[in-house]
């Protein structure tokens, strides 16, 4: 063996170090061009969730240093306060209000923009605007004013302001949710646009009309969509906050008809100062929300068509 050669132990570690070392690299540039997503999410999400777990067992008012007391926010949230019940009641029943509304006139203004063969990208525009504006505070008092007592809708029905009567309020907060259908309508009509013309032309050979190809082409083809809309809006709508604050003025009323629960978090974290006790609110939220997307994932298997796997 001459002083050139190199054993073959040696060169094999030396190809080895060579092939690790742009993997090494590139880990690197890929930690780079992350960091400032990590330090954000640490910063600003998973530090404050901690934090926020630790004061949900404390005693807190934002100016007297965290009192550790324990289960008790959490016995007295759900023993001892009944405007806590009633805030988990007025958002169940805005839920189940809102998210269906919202869906059925995002699927139906969708169906009708398919067909159009001119001024669909105006439209689609036009409708999709709400969605951009509706979440703002001015929107929200706009909202408040057309349902108020003298307001549009008092004008036009003469049923007075919706916003002031105990079983019209919340209608009206739905409203302002449902009018934000633009952000579903697009994903809806991207949906619709999917689906093979061929479907149709053949259910109508076998005789189907408009409704049974509803119902047996666009449902099942569109039910991916479907979902994926349903989720979503359904986690909004349980941190509905904006139009129940604007509309009831930060209060909640008339007679607790629009306390949502997030606005009920506000008002003991913010308002009284019992920031513990919105904490081990907030966490009662984020553990409902993930139950309820886990019940709606665990039952989409049965009514969710997905055309590659060729199943239910």
């Amino acid at each position: 063996m001459t002083t050139t050669d190199v054993p073959a132990p040696t060169a094999h570690r030396s190809a080895a170090s060579a092939q690790r070392r742009p993997t090494r690299e590139r880990q690197g540039a890929a930690w780079v061009f992350l960091s400032p997503w990590v330090l954000g999410a640490t910063v600003l999400t998973l530090l404050p969730m901690a934090v926020s777990l630790y004061l949900s067992f404390t005693d807190y008012d934002l100016f007297d240093p965290p009192h550790w007391v324990g289960l008790r926010n959490y016995v007295q949230m759900f023993t001892e306060d009944p405007r806590y019940w009633r805030s988990v009641l007025t958002t169940l029943t805005y839920v189940v209000i809102a998210v269906p509304l919202q869906l059925g006139l995002a699927l139906v203004v969708a169906l009708a923009l398919k067909g159009m063969k001119r001024g669909k990208g105006f439209y689609r525009s036009a409708f999709y605007a709400p969605s951009l504006l509706g979440a703002s505070m001015s929107v929200a008092l706009v909202w408040r004013a057309v349902f108020n007592d003298g307001g549009t809708v008092d004008h036009l029905l003469g049923t007075g302001g919706w916003v002031n009567q105990p079983g019209w309020a919340l209608l009206a907060v739905a409203l302002l949710t449902v009018w934000q259908f633009g952000a579903p309508m697009v994903i809806f009509l991207a949906g619709l646009q999917q689906i093979p013309a061929e479907l149709y032309e053949a259910a109508a050979v076998d005789g189907a009309g408009k409704w049974r190809q509803f119902v047996s082409v666009t449902v099942p083809m569109l039910s991916p969509v479907l979902f994926f809309n349903l989720v979503l809006q359904t986690i909004q709508a349980f941190q509905v906050f904006t139009p129940a604050f604007a509309i009831s003025a930060g209060k909640g009323g008339p007679a607790d008809s629009t306390l949502v629960y997030t606005l009920y978090l506000y008002d003991r974290g913010f308002v009284a100062s019992h920031m513990g006790y919105a904490s081990a609110m907030a966490w009662v939220l984020l553990l409902v929300i993930g139950a309820v997307t886990a019940v709606l994932f665990r039952t989409s298997r049965s009514w969710v068509f997905y055309a590659s796997e060729g199943e239910r």
